[in-house]
């Protein structure tokens, strides 16, 4: 059973994570809400019934004789004090805060301008160590020249008790409905990654060799940048292995050829008898493995210049004045064994180009190996910097030339040029173009202007500078 690794999440467990936890929050919000919302509507209802019997007990109350008095006979106050839950009490104070009925405990309010006979207030009091709500007015007594105090008072027993009971029955349906819609989200979310886990099992039952991209319409829209950035690393992992595919390819067809001769030189070389004989065979094969040697060297630049250019090492400000000058004294000795005037021309002013020393070595070194070894004796070749708006580099030789119709299929892999009888592998100049543009450089193969033979020009934008593009 695999186990995810720490730091790894789920989509799916994310989503839910962020739907409860406010849940959870505001759940309580919620419960503590609908109780002030039910306690007020309660409040509201119980606060009516007050009223109701302060306006009862103003109607009760009379000026006879000098005196104030209230018409209430027993069971009056009986069924005006009748509650099972809340204690009930009333109270008739006169001109001068004397008690005329009911209870004594409830105390007095003074008539402020601000009041209005015949209205009902509210205000809420402690009374032996209880809350109450008590309902007062000012009423207006015919033949008294004042108002006269009526107060009605309960406990609120009865409005926590219907305030309890309505949140009660929205909790109850709340512990049906929350749950029902968690296992909707729930039921919503796993049909919603549903074309996610196809696309999974999909990518799955393919063939490792199937690179084939995803088609981002079998996935939500918001799954669309992850796709096509998939489908974009797919692709230039297909790119990257049909480059070694075809490396493998010609890796194998290009060294058969010298191995096959390498093992008929050795077959001869231990049939030999004489040493003379056996010295010249061990030449040649000392000859081909040099050429099987530089053969697998160019494949593997070839193959490392066409992979990603990222893993290349960083490019750099480099002095090309002097990596020309020095690649072009390696070629030396070669010339002078061919008989040849290897000769270099550095530039009048800064040659400064931004690449991979390494890779323009052996674009230089390509160059003059193809120039050499297509010169006769007595030849000359030579190569040149000119550094001005762009830095070019130019090596020249006056040898056999190449046609017109030729000049773009030579850099073709494995192209030769027939009847030269010049050894090769046909790969130095698709080296070359591969160098050139990783640089954002161009080349071209022109005649010499000098008469016969060949001009290979590059074209470098300086360094810090954009690529320019050259006609031929």
């Amino acid at each position: 059973m695999a186990h995810k690794a720490r730091g790894q999440t789920s989509l799916f467990g994310e989503i839910v994570d962020w739907m409860l936890a406010p849940l959870l929050i505001i759940w309580p919000i919620s419960i503590a809400a609908d109780y002030f919302l039910s306690y007020s509507v309660a409040g509201t209802a119980f606060d009516q019934q007050l009223k109701n019997r302060v306006v009862a007990v103003s109607r009760q109350v009379s000026f006879e004789d000098e005196h104030l008095t209230v018409n209430l006979p027993p069971e009056a106050i009986a069924i005006l004090g009748a509650d099972e839950l809340d204690e009930v009490l009333f109270q008739v104070r006169g001109l001068n805060d004397e008690l005329v009925a009911g209870d004594a405990t409830l105390g007095a309010v003074e008539f402020t301008p601000e009041l209005e006979p015949q209205t009902v207030y509210f205000r809420n009091e402690s009374l032996h160590g209880r809350d109450m709500r008590i309902a007062y007015s000012f009423a207006q007594v015919s033949g008294l020249a004042g108002a006269v105090l009526i107060q009605v008072a309960e406990t609120g027993e009865k409005r926590t008790q219907l305030a309890s009971g309505i949140v009660g029955n929205v909790l109850a349906w709340q512990f049906v409905i929350v749950p029902l819609g968690l296992l909707l989200v729930w039921l919503g979310l796993s049909r919603g990654i549903e074309p996610l886990n196809r696309i999974g099992q999909s990518m799955r039952n393919r063939r490792p060799q199937d690179l084939s991209p995803i088609d981002r319409n079998e996935a939500p829209e918001e799954a669309w940048p992850l796709i096509d950035s998939i489908n974009d690393l797919m692709a230039r992992l297909e790119q990257s292995l049909k480059v070694q595919q075809r490396f493998i390819a010609d890796a194998a067809h290009q060294l058969k050829t010298p191995l096959a001769g390498l093992r008929t030189q050795a077959e001869l070389a231990l049939r030999g008898n004489e040493m003379r004989d056996i010295q010249y065979t061990m030449k040649q094969i000392a000859a081909s493995a040099d050429r099987a040697a530089r053969l697998v060297n160019q494949l593997l630049l070839l193959a490392r210049t066409e992979s990603d250019q990222h893993s290349l090492p960083p490019f750099a400000a480099i002095d090309f004045d002097a990596l020309v000058r020095e690649a072009t004294q390696d070629w030396v000795p070669l010339a002078l064994e061919h008989h040849i005037d290897l000769g270099f021309e550095a530039s009048d002013g800064g040659s400064k180009v931004t690449g991979n020393a390494l890779l323009l070595r052996e674009l230089v070194n390509n160059l003059l190996d193809n120039a050499i070894r297509y010169t006769p004796a007595g030849g000359r070749v030579t190569a040149r910097v000119a550094a001005g708006e762009c830095v070019i580099l130019e090596v020249e030789d006056d040898g056999i030339g190449i046609d017109q119709d030729e000049r773009e299929r030579v850099f073709e892999r494995f192209y030769r040029v027939l009847g030269t009888g010049a050894e090769g592998s046909g790969l130095g100049l698709a080296i070359v173009r591969e160098i050139v543009e990783l640089h954002a450089a161009n080349v071209l193969l022109l005649p010499n202007p000098a008469g016969r033979g060949t001009l290979a020009r590059v074209v470098f934008p300086r360094s810090g500078a954009a690529p320019l593009r050259l006609a031929a």
